[in-house]
């Protein structure tokens, strides 16, 4: 299976999340960025909504370094593919940054996370991480992007559960904008056109449609004609 192929089947698991990211963010499926912020009410925001989005973009919470790694962890979960965008073409750090400051619970978590990423490169290789050569930023990533049920690296622990709740953040982010769906290949509900049960069904039960009933109900050119009847019940059109 292909990365973005199991983060796809990822996203199954966070899908409850992502309904509350967008109870709570106002971030809806057919928003073209994550961001979610601008007030421009383009898809739909209340006016209240509109005045929680201006309140909440006003704020000021993760710095500029720490955006710019964010930006770098978002684009190691999801980097652009032949076919896709890349998880900041998506703006999912924008969506992160207002996430962060319309749900604070999730402050001290992230801020707590990124500092520890700058510890563990700085112990590494001197710097911090965003300073990092790409091939020393995924050495530090490979150490925690899986689970480790046996706990055979409890100096990782922290850095685990920090790259965990980033790979959810970005997966929320990315598939709730539209090129996250189109990623997806969700199309959306389209009306449906009924075109009567099928032969082999009919077949299958020894019958047919009345040619005089079929032409009068099965004939999609006059699918959006209402049905009239006469006084006897006979119908009419």
């Amino acid at each position: 299976m292909k990365r973005r192929d199991s983060l796809r089947t990822l996203l199954v698991g966070t899908i409850g999340s992502a309904a509350i990211f967008t109870s709570n963010s106002g971030c809806t499926p057919a928003s073209e960025d994550a961001g979610a912020g601008e007030a421009t009410g383009l898809y739909g925001r209340t006016p209240e909504e509109i005045e929680h989005d201006k309140e909440i973009n006003a704020e000021i919470y993760l710095n500029d370094d720490e955006l710019a790694t964010i930006a770098v962890l978002c684009d190691i979960i999801l980097p652009a593919t032949a076919e896709a965008g890349s998880a900041t073409d998506a703006k999912v750090p924008d969506f992160i940054d207002f996430i962060v400051k319309d749900i604070p619970d999730y402050q001290l978590p992230i801020r707590g996370g990124l500092m520890w990423l700058n510890y563990e490169a700085n112990r590494r290789f001197g710097k911090d991480f965003i300073t990092c050569l790409p091939a020393e930023e995924i050495q530090i990533i490979e150490d925690i992007a899986y689970p480790d049920p046996d706990e055979l690296k409890p100096d990782m622990a922290y850095g685990i559960t920090f790259f965990e709740l980033m790979r959810n953040l970005t997966l929320t982010g990315y598939y709730t904008t539209k090129m996250g769906l189109d990623d997806l290949g969700y199309t959306g509900n389209f009306a449906n056109v009924w075109d009567g049960v099928p032969e082999e069904i009919l077949a299958d039960h020894d019958v047919d449609y009345d040619e005089e009933w079929l032409a009068k109900c099965v004939d999609q050119n006059e699918r959006m004609t209402i049905a009239e009847w006469d006084e006897d019940g006979n119908l009419l059109t």
